[in-house]
């Protein structure tokens, strides 16, 4: 078989099925449940600033370039990077068990991702470059590894000044342990949440983010020490960002032949790396299909020139005077745990809110993708005030809409709601109770009905696989996980509560919407409402455990 062979394979056997869920252990093994916090034992660790979280700067003017003043690479800088994207934001608390949550959303809170830290010298932190993983328990970065200051010299002469660079890696146990073999796309779903929490958090401090997919799997595996690692524990290398001060001028050609030079990969390669990375569980049940659609999907070469497609249209997105604060919202981000049924927003707020997930030439954080967007948004609306209810679809990039609708139920009507702006490519398709098709196709959760819009994230699956390759694939799920922080956020800011729905009946859902082949293909649904909290649960500062140690 071949790498597409075995990659459409992987995601038909791993779709749920109204009467066959993708395959999983069936139950919860509480005794191998994976340690939550990566740390690499006998590395030095570097404790960052804990950060007051302020009114400045504002959410709004966060999501358009330029539009906050840069702020100074240094030790409060990066403190506050690694604060707003990764690190803890509350701890849960249901009699004796306790659980911490992040400002990054993952699958059933079991985080795969890691984050790691690539410089040169920062003031107040490190007199020489080096490479860091950041642990989120401490607030702190552990250092892995020195650079000579030649080979840091080679990396930054193909960056902006003033660069960092963040790297990604995902450990595939850590949701294998619950979801089994279709742990791989959770995985990357929460790759692309961090991407867009990296690309917002250096928005707040007037830095912009951009992938690198100029740089292979394998070299950034090197770059980033994961290419020590080995068994069902070990972390995959995902992606590599740049982070630079807005206004750089970091070109998309400059970003193509960003490399990791020969001479510095063979010097990390021989490196010192510091630390052992600890045990995570106990015992482990192996999922052999992940390996194969993780090999099949790995990035062994650098894109060809079809793939670095920059957005050539914009939303229209307007930037208010709100006084929300970017960081109070970053930080009070929850994944709704169930919805009241009865919320509902305004019209002028529902289209806010998809303007937001829409692409623009200057609109964070989707400047951070080099791809053409490839996701479009299927709605099921429900309570949105002189909206009427029914099944939208919103077209993220208006050139593919010939191609969507006639994929498509050849009796929708593809009308423009009332009040939609010009700017905003959505439509009515069908009007009408949705909330049972919402549920339904949500793996029967009521949560997708009780708010006020679910959604349905369709990808132009076949021919993006066709055009680039099978590792295109991740960047599927990556693009919709961005997505998503977007709407993680919006609902923050809306005065509601979302959350992402990984269960979901992949077909039933294309039936819902007439979809047949598979060219198109929904890989993420999501749901918007009124909270309901539950009583029972306490909650506890992020970082209260530091307090002892003068962090408090």
């Amino acid at each position: 078989m071949t790498a597409l062979d075995v990659t459409l394979a992987y995601h038909e056997r791993t779709k749920h099925r109204p009467f066959r869920f993708a395959p999983a252990l069936g139950y919860m093994d509480w005794e191998t449940q994976p340690d939550p916090f990566r740390r690499f034992e006998g590395a030095a660790v570097l404790p960052l600033d804990l950060v007051p979280v302020g009114s400045e700067p504002r959410y709004e003017p966060a999501f358009a370039l330029g539009r906050i003043p840069c702020t100074p690479l240094d030790r409060v800088s990066i403190s506050q990077l690694f604060q707003d994207a990764l690190a803890l934001s509350a701890w849960k608390q249901a009699g004796n068990s306790r659980w911490s949550l992040r400002v990054n959303p993952s699958s059933g809170n079991l985080h795969p991702t890691e984050g790691y830290l690539i410089a040169g010298p920062i003031a107040g932190l490190q007199p020489r470059p080096a490479v860091y993983h950041y642990t989120p328990f401490e607030h702190a970065l552990e250092l892995r590894a020195e650079l000579p200051s030649e080979a840091w010299l080679k990396i930054a002469a193909q960056l902006p000044e003033g660069a960092v660079l963040v790297g990604l890696t995902s450990i595939w146990w850590r949701e294998s342990w619950k979801y089994g073999e279709r742990a791989f796309r959770y995985c990357h779903h929460d790759a692309g949440h961090a991407i867009g929490s990296f690309a917002v958090s250096a928005a707040g401090l007037g830095w912009e983010a951009a992938l690198l997919e100029s740089v292979t799997d394998g070299d950034l595996a090197v770059l980033l020490g994961a290419h020590l690692q080995t068994g069902v524990e070990a972390e995959h290398a995902d992606c590599l960002l740049a982070l630079f001060p807005q206004g750089a001028g970091f070109t998309i050609a400059e970003r193509r032949v960003f490399a990791l030079p020969g001479a510095v990969r063979d010097e990390l390669r021989g490196a010192r790396w510091s630390g052992v990375p600890n045990r995570l569980s106990s015992y482990h049940r192996l999922w052999p299909v992940i390996d194969e659609a993780a090999a099949a999907t790995e990035k062994l070469s650098a894109p060809g020139e079809t793939f670095w497609s920059p957005i050539v249209f914009n939303s229209s997105l307007e930037i208010g005077d709100s006084p929300l604060a970017l960081r109070r919202i970053i930080h009070q981000r929850r994944s709704a745990i169930a919805l009241d049924g009865h919320t509902a927003i305004t019209r002028d707020a529902f289209y806010q809110i998809l303007h937001k997930v829409m692409p623009g030439s200057r609109q964070v954080p989707f400047t951070t993708l080099p791809w053409r967007p490839s996701v479009d948004l299927l709605l099921f609306v429900h309570r949105v005030a002189d909206v009427r209810a029914g099944l939208y679809a919103l077209l993220r990039d208006p050139a593919r809409k010939e191609a969507v609708e006639a994929a498509m139920d050849r009796d929708f009507v593809w009308t423009r709601p009332a009040g939609c702006p010009g700017s905003l490519p959505l439509f009515c398709l069908q009007e009408g109770d949705a909330r049972p098709a919402a549920q339904q196709t949500s793996c029967d959760q009521e949560i997708a009905a009780d708010g006020v819009f679910a959604a349905a994230m369709l990808a132009d699956y076949r021919a993006s696989l066709d055009a680039f390759g099978p590792w295109f694939y991740r960047r599927l799920h990556w693009e919709t996980g961005v997505v998503g922080q977007v709407l993680y956020l919006e609902a923050e800011a809306s005065g509601i509560r979302s959350t992402g729905i990984g269960c979901f009946f992949d077909d039933l859902t294309h039936e819902v919407f007439g979809l047949t082949g598979d060219r198109f293909q929904v890989l993420y649904h999501f749901a918007m409402g009124g909270p309901l909290d539950d009583p029972r649960l306490q909650s506890h500062p992020p970082y209260q455990h530091l307090a002892s140690v003068g962090r408090g």
